[in-house]
């Protein structure tokens, strides 16, 4: 016995495979890793950092650490190669043994999301409101109107960890955005959702809405996760593989398990049709963004939208691509449902962030109207694709939706934030700046020309056009001339309609909102006079590489 134990552990040894070491190109990933590193320093200063310094320190080396990895980010885009992908032209590629994919739209969505988190922690950072603390709730494990609660609002506490939450769900984002197999994919989805689910229920004001918000959240998104998960399944079934490209491999030679596979497309598209908020999986959004606290509704809004736009135009494209008149009528049914629902339900609102949500659903039906076309352009790469057009419009969308609802957190009363819309009435005498760039923000979301969402509308609706979707752009058509409703009812509340009472309070904005309503003013001005240079931008990034 002791003779045979003792060659065991030689016998062992010799038999061991040789596992090679995974290669990894930490420039080209070097934004991920900034931000995953600004997370984790955030963790550190909840440990090092005395309280009184606590939340000053958070905000300075959020803001400074999300433009440091956006500077990274421009330096990799800049150093990207390029690369024939199935004759459409291509920047980039697969890192990571092939799990992500680091390419021109990947990048691209890297900065867009870091810009749209320098934004949202600018809002974090605003403490002019509510006697010089923040929106976030003091001890979020304190019952509302409880004792505990009181001695937090004495001792003017506030939750820090805010800021290195949004990083891990920026991080979470910026991985979903560029995952190149589904098995990536779904941690990243987890990734970025955890978090958030916990930021929707610390708002200082309105506890219990916010703590309802966050409850719904978190179990529609954890059903979401799980038919995500499913659909990946099927698809390791129907492919062998859960790789992008070996997927895509697996459909082009087009099995007789046509079942399992429509399956699969199927659930992968229930779990990110609820992160873009689309019909019939929207019912998530008027809640949550009503009942979060503001700035994180701003920070979902643009954000997740994004990373979850980018991820779903990257499966169907690159996994699912050979099966697009599979998937195609499916989202052509969703586009017009979203843009109906939204556009409708929208004009019944008589909350600002309600009416905001539902907007936001009515968009992720414009954008997945030139999600639909599936168009990839000429060969020569001059033509708007879908893939630019979606960028573009999502970076015009983001930043309005950031600027509307930093807005939103000025327009107060004693009891916090007045969101109804009666509040509103004659806005424009008590703050034309505030009254005028709302306006502005609604024009852009209406489609007005002049206007960076006149752009966006015309890009998502010239790539339907031109892959076949012409019934879609009518009806889009039609849809934003029904939402241009709602959004001029506002500003001629805004305007032209008689104050109740004292008429609406607005708050002195610290320099924080301040710049952030001024920066998305200017863009919304800007995108919509001068587009070309970022319509050129999105253009040149190309197609997504496998």
């Amino acid at each position: 016995m002791s003779s045979a134990l003792s060659v065991l552990p030689g016998a062992l040894t010799a038999a061991a495979p040789d596992i090679p070491a995974i290669s990894l190109d930490y420039g080209r990933l070097s934004p991920i890793i900034a931000v995953g590193a600004l997370a984790m320093i955030g963790l550190v200063i909840e440990i090092v950092v005395p309280r009184r310094a606590r939340f000053l320190t958070q905000a300075v080396v959020a803001v400074a650490g999300s433009l440091v990895a956006l500077g990274l980010t421009v330096w990799v885009y800049l150093d990207l190669p390029a690369v024939d992908e199935s004759r459409w032209p291509a920047l980039g590629g697969t890192e990571a043994e092939g799990s992500i994919s680091v390419d021109g739209p990947g990048v691209l969505t890297w900065a867009m999301l870091l810009l749209f988190a320098a934004l949202s922690f600018l809002l974090f950072a605003e403490r002019s409101f509510d006697r010089g603390v923040s929106a976030f709730v003091g001890r979020a494990a304190d019952a509302p109107g409880s004792a505990g609660e009181v001695e937090a609002l004495r001792e003017r506490l506030e939750h820090t960890e805010v800021f290195p939450l949004a990083s891990f769900a920026l991080a979470g984002m910026m991985l979903f955005s560029v995952s190149n197999d589904l098995i990536t994919m779904f941690v990243a989805l987890e990734v970025l959702s955890l978090p958030l689910y916990v930021l929707c229920g610390v708002a200082r004001r309105r506890r219990l809405l916010s703590q309802e918000a966050a409850m719904k959240y978190f179990l529609l998104g954890a059903f979401s996760s799980a038919f995500f998960l499913y659909g990946a399944a099927l698809a390791y079934g129907y492919a062998g593989s859960l790789n992008l490209g070996e997927i895509d491999t697996a459909v082009s030679a087009r099995s007789d398990e046509t079942h399992l596979l429509l399956a699969a497309i199927g659930l992968l598209l229930v779990g990110l049709l609820f992160k873009v908020g689309a019909v019939p999986f929207h019912n998530w959004t008027p809640d949550v963004y009503q009942g979060a606290p503001t700035p994180v509704t701003a920070f979902m809004a643009a954000a997740t939208k994004a990373a979850a736009f980018i991820a779903m135009l990257r499966v169907l494209f690159v996994a699912f691509g050979g099966a697009s008149w599979d998937w195609r009528p499916v989202l052509w049914v969703v586009a017009v449902a979203t843009m109906l629902v939204g556009a409708v339900v929208s004009i019944s609102q008589t909350d600002v962030k309600r009416m905001l949500a539902y907007s936001s659903i009515a968009h992720a039906g414009f954008i997945t109207v030139g999600l639909s076309g599936a168009y990839l352009g000429t060969q020569d790469g001059d033509t708007i694709t879908s893939v630019s057009s979606v960028l573009f419009y999502l970076l015009v969308y983001g930043i309005g939706t950031i600027g509307a609802f930093a807005i939103v957190t000025v327009v107060r009363d004693s009891a916090g934030e007045t969101p109804h819309l009666s509040k509103w009435a004659g806005l424009g005498k008590e703050s034309p700046f505030l009254a005028g760039s709302f306006a502005l923000f609604m024009l852009s979301f209406a489609g007005i020309p002049l206007t960076a969402g006149f752009i966006g509308k015309w890009a998502v609706f010239s790539a339907a056009w031109a892959g076949g979707a012409w019934v879609l752009v009518v009806l889009g058509v039609l849809f934003s001339a029904l939402a241009a409703y709602f959004y001029v009812r506002v500003i001629v509340l805004m305007f032209f309609t008689e104050p109740v009472g004292d008429g609406p309070t607005v708050a002195l904005a610290g320099v924080p909102t301040t710049v952030v309503i001024a920066l998305a003013a200017i863009a919304t001005i800007a995108l919509g006079l001068v587009p070309g240079p970022i319509l050129d931008l999105a253009q040149h990034a190309g197609v997504f590489v496998r």
